[in-house]
């Protein structure tokens, strides 16, 4: 029985980052029961058999998740409930801003069951912050942590990002130092990345903004990796880092390709064949549920090279590597050759033994770039 996850997307913002690239929206707080009552309805209008799945995790994300009402996520939990097993559920997560997350609603999220809290610092520094256009401060983070354990969450993820204009390499390590000693359980750490439709995409296409180059980004990165080794953090993915036990369950079914549920606009999901992603727009997907349609934008099925290349692209992003066993036989040969023809420009970065190829820690700086060249060109 395969393990499987649910996604739910709550798209609504206090203000909308400059650099973000989900989908969401600010000053739409009108229209947010409206939304819940169309996410209550795609949830029940789901089709798909779960009956061999053992879900285990769902994440709610977002968007501002804790901005919602926890009755209005009772009723969407009760709704999940009606519909699936989640008699197997262990993780389970909600995203929160700094500052966005006040005492009464974090313990109502947790006597919900919510058990773990991932919450998008960035940084903490506030010049930082500001260029980034985040309203929150170094002061609201140390708050949020301290009301999250206060109303009884264990389980903390802290998000950090690097690659920013105007931060220093001594920079970063301080925001990482100061996060660590707030103790959380896991922390991911991310490099700022311009996505076309974003308002930093405008501001370096105007040239008023420069991004770090690649050596600079690289010595982010590594900088990374050393400091959480030394404060005893496993890396068991690209961009995550957590304490033994503590590893995101529910981002390890992304990248091991197993099927999870997904609701709200702009929401993906896999259900072992096809892969749908929800309309990207809050009034569409609300009019089609009105209407008593799925709001799919997107299906496909995942063809045996789409497998291949999806198994390579995400197990070089993890610590276990690929499971060479799992491919396609029809594409097991192919891929051989690929790491063989490979051996000579990135052998030093990979690690093939026992039916599995792994990066080195140091392959993780370069997991895209190799990725690409190991994958199977698409006829």
């Amino acid at each position: 029985m395969p393990k499987a996850g649910i996604y739910i997307h709550i798209p609504f913002c206090t203000v909308k980052c400059m650099y973000c690239d989900f989908y969401t929206v600010a000053d739409k707080e009108d229209a947010i029961p409206t939304f819940f009552k169309a996410l209550i309805k795609e949830i029940e209008l789901c089709k798909l058999d779960t009956s061999d799945w053992i879900i285990d995790t769902i994440f709610i994300g977002g968007g501002t998740p804790s901005l919602t009402q926890p009755d209005q996520l009772e009723k969407v939990i009760q709704a999940l409930k009606n519909k699936f097993n989640l008699s197997n559920v262990t993780e389970f997560t909600l995203e929160a801003n700094p500052g966005e997350a006040p005492a009464a609603r974090l313990k109502a999220f947790h006597d919900l069951g919510i058990n773990r809290l991932s919450i998008g610092v960035q940084s903490l520094e506030p010049d930082l912050l500001q260029f980034l256009t985040r309203n929150h401060g170094p002061d609201e983070v140390i708050q949020t942590i301290e009301i999250a354990r206060m109303t009884g969450f264990e389980n903390i993820n802290c998000d950090l990002i690097f690659n920013i204009p105007g931060q220093s390499l001594e920079i970063w390590q301080r925001d990482l130092m100061r996060v660590l000693d707030m103790g959380p359980e896991h922390i991911s750490c991310y490099s700022l990345t311009v996505e076309e439709g974003t308002k930093l995409y405008q501001y370096v296409n105007r040239k008023e903004v420069t991004m770090p180059n690649e050596d600079q980004s690289a010595e982010f990165y590594q900088c990374a990796q050393t400091t959480m080794q030394e404060s005893g953090f496993e890396q068991y993915e690209i961009s995550n880092w957590g304490k033994p036990e503590k590893y995101c369950q529910h981002n390890i079914h992304y990248w091991e390709i197993d099927p999870y549920l997904a609701f709200g606009p702009s929401a993906h999901g896999y259900d072992g064949v096809h892969r749908f992603a929800n309309v990207r727009n809050l009034d569409s997907y609300i009019k089609m549920l009105g209407e008593g349609e799925l709001p799919r934008q997107d299906i496909y099925e995942l063809s045996d090279i789409d497998r291949t290349n999806e198994m390579i692209g995400f197990g070089l992003r993890i610590k276990n590597g690929i499971n060479l066993n799992q491919i396609p036989k029809s594409y097991l040969n192919m891929v051989n050759e690929s790491i063989e023809r490979n051996q000579s420009k990135w052998g030093d970065y990979y690690i093939l033994g026992g039916n599995r190829l792994k990066l080195t820690p140091q392959g993780f700086v370069f997991a895209d770039t190799i990725a690409v060249d190991l994958m199977i060109p698409v006829p």
